[in-house]
């Protein structure tokens, strides 16, 4: 289902930087992946930004209950640093490339913690708006159409439904159709972290005005590509 609304078009001064926002396992990162891919065009995850940052956390030691006070400085001495080489966007922690740290177990516990910090939403802004700055951009997560890249060329909100995500978060992080009673309870972890999303005051999920919203429940992966592509060429002279 493809709702695409009234779209305004945003006078070019770069090549184009392309958002993708919506909740967790809406399929915003798979698409955006593949989306980058067929254009030849960078890919920035958000969301690996926040788990590299709670990865770095735990593996320094830095005790849960201070997080919340931690100041752009410390951040900085966590040593996370992204690198972009070609249409890779790479994230290293002490000069170490992280790519299944990231979804370890304990950086999934405590990532939705760690990227409701206002100093951690604030000090990755401006990592973000730098791997953007040039354009060729597809990034996704859930404030880029709305505060990372609000001038993006290009918007789309991805939704689906509750159970859907939840089987698609369980099948991403163990490689096999789940149990019906692992999908319920995936879908209210999911619904906890969408209120938690939705409602803090700092950078909240929300539609992006003029994004394009596309419901991905029941819709092969092949198909919301495509749409996507189209409405991007409409949309966007490449």
């Amino acid at each position: 289902m493809y709702d695409c609304g009234q779209y305004v078009t945003v006078p070019r001064t770069r090549p184009p930087v392309i958002t993708l926002d919506g909740p967790a396992g809406s399929g915003k990162t798979s698409t955006a992946q593949a989306v980058a891919r067929r254009l030849g065009f960078r890919h920035l995850d958000s969301g690996a930004l926040y788990r590299a940052l709670t990865f770095a956390l735990l593996k320094e030691g830095v005790p849960e209950q201070e997080w919340a006070t931690l100041e752009a400085q410390q951040l900085t001495e966590l040593n996370v640093e992204v690198e972009v080489e070609g249409d890779v966007v790479n994230i290293y922690h002490d000069g170490v490339l992280l790519t299944s740290d990231l979804r370890s177990p304990e950086v999934t516990a405590s990532v939705s913690a760690v990227a409701g910090l206002p100093a951690v939403r604030d000090w990755l802004l401006d990592v973000q708006r730098s791997v953007g700055a040039h354009g060729n951009l597809v990034a996704d997560g859930r404030d880029m159409g709305t505060v990372v890249f609000p001038d993006a060329d290009v918007k789309f909100f991805l939704v689906a439904s509750l159970e859907e995500r939840a089987r698609r978060r369980l099948l991403q992080d163990h490689g096999r159709e789940p149990a019906e009673a692992e999908v319920q309870e995936e879908a209210r972890r999911i619904e906890q972290r969408d209120n938690a999303d939705s409602s803090r005051s700092h950078s909240p999920l929300r539609r992006p005005e003029h994004a394009l919203e596309v419901d991905t429940t029941g819709l092969p992966f092949d198909d919301q590509v495509s749409f996507i592509m189209r409405q991007v060429q409409d949309l966007t002279p490449l």
